[in-house]
């Protein structure tokens, strides 16, 4: 029951069972009149409204961040009008994991929901006792809650659409759908606050393939009269200017300026209902671009996510350079539409008054379809620190989901036809990984000078070497999986593959991960 309802739980000197039970009815009673009529008018309040804008597979690539390639006017304005945070990270570099985290404001690595796409058939995952979602504690203090696009009648990718449906989910436990009451605002109580999830399909609008590059490229020119040039985009160092390499960046560029008029078209609605100087926005999204370094990986590439935040009591034209993680998302929401942060929650408010600051964040990479892995970082001011527990297999292991990707099969062409740099070789081809890296911020922006053999940076390797360790025994990090769960977990994984040929890739890549599983590789 919300707090707002504690009055009706004061001690009562009568010892009479029926009448604690009128109380107990009074209660319940009241707080449904006070759903259906308008809580905030009845109780003399004025609560936010919290909308989350989660975009999939993107990167900080906008201009309010320093992108010069493309323009993205509606996300600059909400960092004009509020607080972008520059060094927001991801707890998890891929969707599932980072939503479960996100959902419930805990490291997916405290809860056991920290391997991608797990839970969802034979294998079951309840979350611990005192972790719940978090539209369950939205809900009970009055609430309406909602998942979808943000724009009835549109989709997650911007397009018209006759079917207005929940917005993604996916989450690695068991949850109840109830929890979330519609796919949008609208359907609310007058006067009832909401709390929206607008769920934005983001980076994964270009697609990969070529076909996929095509039709966005024709939607560009439709909405903006033509698409980003592949010639004038800059390419992280270890990726060759190839024509495939560039026509996929410009395309994921795209697909920020499509996400970027998504998010306009959101906040004018708000505007227009009236909701907007209400509404507490937070725009950010799941993980870096989905490329051979970016997601699934702990560098910036895949791990630095946007995070910009506009609304009630939060600062204009603001820019904080402090570590923040994107389970924070959780606490500073619940703290600002007045419901108590969980005792248990690894979140923290970061908009508080009284917060402090962290001295470091963390990240970890698990399994990924049926690339099983685990690796582990700590970031702080000055550096990354990234343990490597497999580092006997290749960086880029056999995966069915990015081995289907255009990008990756031309990186592989190019490497074949010796057409791949130094840099290329070590990075993304080498047969094994280091133990242990360690990058130095500011110097080295796309960690490619691995310090931890450098005898000038032995004492901060030891210092985030011994930190790391600390959080893991601290927040109980649940490691690897049993071979049985790994047998559980691919098996549905398969049986739910329609392919017949994506499903015989992916189980010939399972047989070899339970080897190397049984080699101790």
């Amino acid at each position: 029951m919300p707090k707002h309802f504690d009055v009706f739980r004061m001690k009562i000197p009568f010892q009479a069972e029926s009448f604690l039970n009128s109380i107990r009815f009074v209660t319940v009673t009241l707080a449904s009149v006070f759903a259906l009529t308008g809580i905030n008018s009845l109780l003399g309040e004025d609560r936010p409204n919290i909308l989350w804008i989660v975009v999939d597979d993107m990167s900080a690539n906008f201009s309010c961040y320093g992108e010069k390639t493309i323009q993205t006017p509606h996300v600059d304005r909400l960092a004009r009008e509020g607080v972008l945070f520059s060094r927001a990270y991801a707890t998890s570099p891929v969707c599932s994991t980072f939503r479960s985290a996100m959902i419930t404001g805990m490291y997916q690595t405290s809860i056991g929901v920290h391997h991608h796409r797990s839970g969802r058939g034979e294998h079951r995952i309840q979350l611990p006792d005192g972790v719940r979602p978090v539209p369950e504690y939205f809900q009970e203090a009055g609430y309406w809650t909602c998942i979808g696009s943000g724009l009835p009648g549109y989709d997650h990718k911007g397009n018209p659409t006759d079917r207005d449906n929940l917005g993604k989910t996916d989450y690695n436990f068991d949850w109840n759908p109830e929890m979330y009451d519609s796919h949008d605002w609208a359907g609310r109580a007058n006067g009832q606050p909401f709390f929206m999830q607008v769920q934005l399909n983001g980076g994964k609008i270009r697609g990969a393939s070529e076909a996929q590059y095509a039709a966005t490229q024709e939607r560009m020119i439709e909405e903006f009269g033509a698409a980003t040039d592949p010639e004038s985009v800059e390419l992280p160092p270890y990726y060759p200017r190839d024509p495939v390499m560039l026509r996929d960046w410009s395309t994921y560029l795209d697909s920020v300026k499509l996400t970027d008029r998504h998010v306009g078209r959101v906040m004018e609605r708000l505007k227009k209902e009236g909701l907007l100087e209400n509404t507490l926005v937070v725009f950010f999204t799941d993980h870096g671009i989905s490329h051979a370094r970016g997601k699934q990986f702990i560098y910036d590439e895949g791990a630095h996510i946007p995070l910009v935040i506009r609304g009630p009591g939060v600062g204009r034209s603001e820019k904080r350079e402090d570590l923040v993680e994107h389970i924070d998302v959780a606490a500073l929401s619940l703290s600002a539409a007045g419901i108590d942060i969980p005792d248990r929650m690894e979140g923290r408010d970061i908009l508080a008054g009284s917060y402090n600051g962290k001295s470091a964040v963390f990240a970890a990479r698990d399994r990924c379809g049926e690339a099983t892995d685990r690796i582990r970082s700590v970031r702080t001011d000055r550096y990354l620190y990234i343990k490597n527990f497999y580092p006997e297999r290749p960086f880029l292991m056999p995966s069915e989901y990015k081995d289907n990707k255009l990008i990756l099969q031309r990186l592989r062409e190019l490497r074949a036809e010796g057409k791949v740099g130094e840099l290329t070789e070590e990075l993304l081809f080498s047969p094994t990984r280091p133990p242990e890296e360690l990058y130095l911020y500011g110097e080295d922006p796309w960690q490619i000078r691995n310090l931890a053999s450098d005898p000038k940076h032995s004492v901060a390797l030891e210092e985030h070497r011994k930190r790391l360790g600390q959080w893991i025994e601290e927040t109980g990090d649940r490691g690897p999986e049993s071979i049985e769960v790994y047998i559980m977990e691919t098996e549905d994984q398969m049986q739910s593959t329609r392919n017949v040929e994506s499903r015989e890739r992916y189980r010939k890549n399972s047989e070899r991960y339970l080897r190397w599983i049984r080699e101790g590789k």
